[in-house]
């Protein structure tokens, strides 16, 4: 069996998630941000965060929410990441963003970020994309300062004590809204 990961060709390929997606994509979204497997990639929260990202149950709510659905992309027929879009009047929310760890570095999320932003400008024709990042990821709010999102200094708290969240490693955290208006 060969276990290599995924090679960088391959057309990416996009759809929305349906239920029977729900299995990997858990994984995948935990093995991005939690556990040693996310210290393969630069995104992880490992040293912030303990215990879950994300479970069955929230993942199918993203999918099942109206207005909002959750960004499969595919290389070979191979699930290699996602993103949640959420409508949001005359913006959109992107979330749960997720790049296989092994993948990260290689200009895949650029792409995928890329392809949200004309999705939601096309589809619900929203003038801004809004995400949040825990305030203290430092060099991954530099990454979506690069592109094209700006710091908004607008803070709400960490959901402490709220297991579904994680388990907070440092008494600091706080998600900041960042910004990026759509052209």
């Amino acid at each position: 069996m060969d276990t290599a990961p995924p090679s960088s060709a391959g057309e990416l390929t996009y759809r929305d998630a349906v239920e029977a997606d729900v299995p990997a994509l858990v994984p995948l979204i935990e093995s991005a941000y939690r556990g040693d497997a996310s210290r393969a990639g630069w995104t992880t929260e490992a040293d912030l965060l303990d215990g879950q990202r994300t479970d069955p149950e929230g993942v199918r709510e993203v999918i099942a929410k109206p207005g909002s659905r959750l960004l499969t992309v595919e290389r070979d027929g191979e699930l290699i990441a996602c993103c949640q879009l959420e409508h949001r009047g005359d913006a959109a929310y992107f979330g749960m963003f997720a790049v296989r760890p092994e993948l990260q570095g290689a200009g895949l999320g650029r792409r995928i970020i890329a392809e949200a932003e004309r999705t939601v400008r096309e589809e619900w024709g929203v003038r801004e994309m809004h995400m949040t990042v825990i305030s203290v990821r430092e060099e991954l709010i530099a990454w979506y300062e690069r592109r094209g999102y700006r710091r908004t200094g607008r803070l709400s708290p960490f959901p402490y004590g709220d297991e579904r969240f994680g388990i907070p490693q440092r008494a600091d955290l706080a998600f900041e809204l960042l910004v990026k208006e759509l052209p």
